[in-house]
């Protein structure tokens, strides 16, 4: 089947598929790490609870803008 999508589709519409889902699964993983880490920090020092929670949405949007990115670019390859 996924040689078929490539035959069909061209390699690079078929690289740009594989691109954009590295890019999402790459975006989850550090998303996750985030998550777990500012957890972790709020679990050792809860006085600096809001402080933590700020950066990490802060530093999640930032990461989640850049995955669109690299979808977005993934998709202009794959349809132009």
């Amino acid at each position: 089947m996924i040689l078929e999508a490539i035959a069909g589709a061209g390699l690079a519409k078929a690289g740009a598929a594989i691109g954009a889902a590295i890019a999402v699964i790459g975006a989850a993983y550090g998303i996750g790490n985030i998550g777990k880490s500012s957890v972790e920090s709020i679990a050792r020092q809860p006085s600096a609870a809001g402080d933590i929670r700020t950066s990490m949405i802060l530093t999640a949007a930032f990461v989640e803008g850049v995955a669109l990115f690299a979808v977005v670019v993934c998709l202009l390859v794959a349809l132009g």
